[in-house]
């Protein structure tokens, strides 16, 4: 049996972004990995300890590099992952690769008795996008980066049609007691008598993580689905674009995005950053600087270990000439701490 839970605007929530960096690596271009001058499509943030200190660990669903990211400069290095058809690590339509991008969408960091280990899961919108990154070591000498092909692991997602919908989007995970909660963004297009939806469930985290050391084994089931009516921003669905663990239950961000399907991008009437607590979620939309909407698409959620009234979400222009933007949000109000 399937719940349905609704999230809605709280006023007496503020989020304001502070401060905005445009991410851009310290060492320039690489050519020879084939990696450009900036942090392309950011669309997960988690942190990680490093030799260095802790630091922010960006996804990018179009660019197969990990970005490290030092907030407080922000400096940013980066970790290569293993590259597609012809050495290729961009994958856009101008470059006709769009087909092989990984389309990493979520991440999350858990402890699997020897230290610490990263996923970033791929959303499973296409065969290509049932991957999943596994590392460890990251900032070190000589990290360890695997990228695990899980199609038993997507494909039982996929069937389990109260949290797939139409089209699966895996889009958030947020480690929440022993389990890892998926979040699925329902922006796909009503497919074979199916309609988008915004749900989670949950995976044990102990066993998704053997499922990754062993994928041809049997996946995890996916249980506890929960669909989530999120509500609307100028007329436009609220969707999840990210989670993150957090006091009071797991965050969410959700953008109201105009698109035609899980494949194409659309105009973003707004974003929302959120909480959920007790079985509801509640959130405020997303403010820039002068305290107008945020018409960015935020895709990252991270909030910030040493300070309670700040978060950290990374932006994705849709542009792979343009950098994604890290910002630092100030939280008001009675949000949990």
């Amino acid at each position: 049996m399937t719940t349905t839970a609704r999230a809605s605007h709280d006023p007496r929530l503020t989020a304001r972004v502070r401060a905005r960096h445009a991410l851009r690596y310290a060492a320039g271009p690489a050519p020879a990995l084939d990696r450009p001058a900036h942090v392309r499509a950011g669309s997960g943030l988690a942190w990680a300890r490093t030799p260095a200190g802790r630091r922010l660990v960006v996804v990018q669903d179009d660019a197969s590099f990990l970005a490290l990211v030092d907030p407080a400069g922000p400096r940013v290095t980066d970790v290569p992952l293993p590259a597609g058809p012809g050495g290729a690590r961009l994958f856009d339509d101008a470059r006709g690769t769009k087909r092989w991008k990984l389309d990493l969408e979520a991440c999350l960091v858990l402890d699997d008795g020897a230290g610490e280990v990263l996923l970033a899961l791929g959303s499973g919108s296409t065969d290509q996008r049932e991957r999943i990154v596994v590392a460890r070591g990251l900032g070190g000498p000589a990290p360890d980066v695997r990228l695990v092909h899980a199609p038993a692991l997507y494909a039982r997602l996929r069937a389990e049609a109260a949290f797939s919908g139409s089209e699966l989007n895996v889009e958030g995970a947020a480690l929440d007691g022993d389990d890892v909660l998926l979040f699925q963004r329902g922006n796909g297009a009503p497919r074979g008598g199916l309609a988008p939806v915004d749900a989670t469930c949950r995976l044990d985290a102990r066993a998704l993580l053997a499922h990754l050391g062993a994928p041809a084994g049997a996946p995890p089931a996916p249980r506890a689905v929960v669909a989530w009516s999120l509500g609307a921003l100028d007329g436009v669905r609220l969707t999840f674009t990210d989670a993150t663990a957090g006091p009071g239950g797991p965050w969410f961000l959700a953008a109201a995005e105009d698109s035609p399907d899980t494949y194409e991008d659309g105009p973003v009437t707004g974003v929302v950053l959120g909480v959920i607590e007790g079985g509801a979620g509640r959130w405020a939309p997303l403010l820039d600087p002068g305290g107008r909407p945020l018409l960015d698409k935020a895709e990252g959620l991270a909030l910030d270990p040493a300070d309670p009234r700040r978060a950290w979400v990374v932006i994705d222009a849709d542009d792979p000439d343009r950098p994604a933007d890290l910002c630092e949000v100030a939280l008001e109000g009675p949000w949990p701490r």
